[in-house]
């Protein structure tokens, strides 16, 4: 792993280039997750583009930024780390999932970020929680004190990891290996991380200011997603100034783990068209 320091911490990302040409994509890693999601581009895709993933604040190997404001203050801690890869590798396109996507669209909307293309990968304009799913997580509390979500005095996080690997959410059909990968990924992340990326998705809805995204924009979702349904991916293409949409078929919320050769295939023929 490579490091880049930038307001006070250290922020860590994953490289592969198997003698690609171009500017690198960036990709960004949604709630509880970590860089390991993205393995299969960092593997199969490296020899067509160059590969960058990010582990954001407080996830896989990055220094942590605790106290942040849930909301608007942790994805533009978020952002933070992901324009400082960003600078670090000259990567010029943006890659997230879910979480990943929200924090792509808060550098481009509020950072004055110009990409030459962007993803959004099991994302929405707005990302609305199950409210069982925050009682999971931190027993319906905002105001929990933070050493309670470390020790597990709060909420059920287990539950809540069990929840998201239930059919047709993360995962459709997959392999029982990316399952458990998944699933140990959430645990080393933990559940004060994971519930601070959660509550943070609630937050955030930016349907109004869609129409500020000029960068082409493709909105890829897998057909079973139950947590970023294809209406989302469809109102997001239809919304930003130049969307293209895109279904992954017999996956859902992570395709890209799920389903990487169709995955892959089809990021590169978007690259290939707009870069």
């Amino acid at each position: 792993m490579a490091t880049v320091t930038h307001q006070g911490r250290t922020t860590a990302y994953q490289r592969s280039d198997r003698g690609a040409t171009g500017d690198p994509v960036l990709f960004v890693h949604g709630s509880g997750g970590s860089h390991e999601v993205w393995k299969a581009q960092l593997g199969r895709l490296a020899s067509t583009v160059p590969v960058v993933a990010v582990d954001l604040s407080g996830h896989g190997d990055s220094d942590d930024v605790p106290g942040t404001d849930l909301g608007w203050g942790t994805l533009s801690a978020y952002a933070d780390d992901v324009l400082a890869v960003a600078r670090e590798t000259d990567a010029t396109t943006l890659v997230g999932n879910s979480l990943g996507g929200a924090v792509a669209m808060h550098v481009v909307l509020e950072r004055s970020f110009d990409p030459d293309a962007l993803v959004l990968v099991g994302s929405g304009a707005k990302l609305s929680v199950l409210d069982d799913l925050l009682v999971w997580l931190d027993g319906g509390n905002t105001n929990v004190d933070e050493d309670d979500l470390d020790s597990g005095a709060v909420g059920d996080f287990d539950r809540a990891i069990e929840f998201l690997h239930g059919e047709d959410r993360l995962f459709h059909d997959p392999d029982d290996r990316y399952v458990d990968l998944s699933k140990e990924n959430m645990r080393e992340v933990g559940q004060r991380v994971t519930r601070r990326d959660f509550r943070s998705c609630h937050t955030f809805d930016v349907r109004d200011e869609l129409d500020d995204i000029a960068a082409p924009t493709l909105a890829v979702v897998g057909e079973h997603d139950k947590l970023t349904p294809p209406k989302y991916h469809e109102y997001l293409a239809e919304n930003v100034q130049d969307g293209r949409y895109a279904e992954i078929e017999d996956a859902a919320h992570l395709a890209m783990l799920e389903r990487p050769e169709a995955f892959n295939e089809t990021l590169v023929d978007f690259l290939d068209d707009v870069r």
